[in-house]
């Protein structure tokens, strides 16, 4: 299992990585032990390490650090970074689960990891890993949340900055439009966004604005 490698990890205890790799199903057909109590310890490391990143980097208020913060660690985010590191194929499951091993099992497993990490290599080789595994989705902003608008409603309030949505062109046939909006802190053009509808359009206005205020801290 080397896939830990590529981030100068090395776990001693092979038989608590295995168990981090080991869904129930697995386990209750071998007796032995799964993931689910070194899930729970990571769960808890994850939300610690990502809470102090944004409160050290970004200016948010609460509910928008919140807001974030869960789009960085729900479900379909730790199966896309599962990806990523690579350790899929040494998933244990049961016979009856080896056609659905889901993204919540993936993503259970990547917080079970992190927790084996933490309990082997201690909190700042968990850090490192957090930062080279799920860090550089937040720096780019490439959030797993629908509701960007909201979040940057929220980043704004404390400044009591005025907020406005304008669409500034639109292309395509009446059945197949193309929508570009414009979004204005206190007059001024902070992003853009092109969507098919103009829901989705602001959304992703809001979504480049919040980025270029993350990127100015």
């Amino acid at each position: 299992m080397n896939f830990l490698e590529k981030y100068n990890i090395d776990i001693k205890d092979k038989e608590l990585l295995l168990t981090s790799l080991t869904h129930t199903s697995y386990a209750n057909e071998h007796n032995v032990s799964s993931y689910e109590r070194l899930e729970y310890l990571g769960d808890s490391v994850l939300q610690l390490i990502v809470s102090e990143y944004l409160y050290s980097n970004t200016s948010l208020k609460e509910g928008a650090m919140s807001k974030m913060r869960a789009s960085f660690v729900c479900e379909s985010a730790l199966a896309s970074y599962a990806k990523e590191i690579g350790y899929i194929p040494y998933i244990r499951v049961g016979h009856g689960q080896l056609h659905d091993i889901n993204d919540t099992i993936i993503a259970d497993i990547f917080e079970a990891i992190l927790g084996c990490i933490y309990l082997e290599c201690g909190f700042t080789v968990a850090k490192d890993y957090v930062y080279k595994t799920v860090i550089p989705h937040i720096k780019h902003h490439e959030i797993y949340l629908t509701d960007y608008k909201s979040a940057l409603q929220e980043a704004t309030q404390m400044d009591k900055k005025t907020l406005d949505y304008n669409v500034i062109n639109e292309t395509g046939p009446a059945h197949d439009k193309t929508y570009e909006v414009e979004v204005k802190i206190d007059n001024i053009v902070y992003g853009k966004g092109i969507g098919k509808s103009k829901k989705e359009a602001e959304q992703m206005a809001a979504k480049d604005a919040l980025s270029k205020k993350a990127n100015n801290k």
